[in-house]
């Protein structure tokens, strides 16, 4: 599982020209799940996720994670599996299929609901979706589930 992390001072996104999810202050999360992902992948992932120290402490240095008056969007992306081993043409054939994605995608929504307690928003998976944001930072943090030696 990889999830790409940004802080940001405020995210949406849209579907279709309609909004499905808006936060300010917080963490836009875009989600990729891979063919071998199991739940261990997702728990190990999300803890990461939420024990994030980027934020500022009161001498501006980033020592907090996320707090309840901040927000998380989370975007399903299985375009962060693509592969360009061959050429230019990025192949997907590493991101879960949809059912299995859809899944695990919406168990991690969950799991950021059980164990935050600020607003959680999300987008709509497998859906061609625009999301809008502002950095802040900027601050954006790789965690991939199985490369975890950085």
């Amino acid at each position: 599982m990889r999830v790409l992390v940004r802080r940001v001072r405020n995210a949406k996104v849209l579907v279709s020209e309609k909004k499905v999810g808006s936060i300010h202050d917080g963490l836009l999360i875009y989600m990729g799940i891979h063919t071998d992902d199991q739940n261990e992948d997702l728990s190990w992932i999300i803890k990461k996720i939420l024990g994030l120290r980027i934020f500022e402490d009161g001498e501006g240095r980033m020592n907090r994670s996320i707090n309840p008056q901040q927000g998380v969007l989370l975007i399903s992306q299985f375009t962060l599996f693509g592969n360009l081993r061959k050429g230019y043409r990025p192949s997907f054939n590493q991101a879960a299929n949809p059912i299995t994605g859809k899944m695990l995608y919406e168990q991690g929504l969950a799991q950021i609901k059980e164990h935050f307690d600020g607003d959680v928003q999300a987008g709509v998976f497998g859906a061609n979706m625009q999301i809008h944001a502002v950095d802040d930072g900027p601050v954006t943090v790789w965690i991939d589930s199985k490369n975890r030696s950085y």
